[in-house]
């Protein structure tokens, strides 16, 4: 499953942020919302997307768990696109 994430925006700092944005699966595209957390115990990512998402994606015929999991993962090791005018360097605590 090939998975690509495109960040629309975040909000907060590097300690912690709410990141909007979309992800494409098979020429599908979905929202997500995610809460990323830095420094204390490192770096983690929590994904969520809406009932109605999940439930397309099932239709779909994809498990939503390994779905958020792969967002997640994605998300985590900079896999992605940004906006026009957001850096990584703007959100990333070297």
């Amino acid at each position: 499953m090939e998975l690509k994430v495109h960040i629309n925006n975040i909000h907060g700092s590097q300690m912690a942020a709410k990141i909007t944005g979309k992800f494409t699966i098979d020429d599908h595209e979905f929202r997500f919302t995610a809460i990323a957390f830095g420094r204390i115990g490192g770096q983690n990512i929590g994904a969520k997307l809406s009932q109605t998402t999940e439930k397309e994606l099932k239709k779909l015929g994809y498990d939503v768990d390994e779905v958020i999991l792969l967002l997640q993962r994605n998300l985590l090791q900079g896999d992605l696109t940004l906006p026009e005018g957001l850096t990584k360097e703007s959100f990333v605590d070297d």
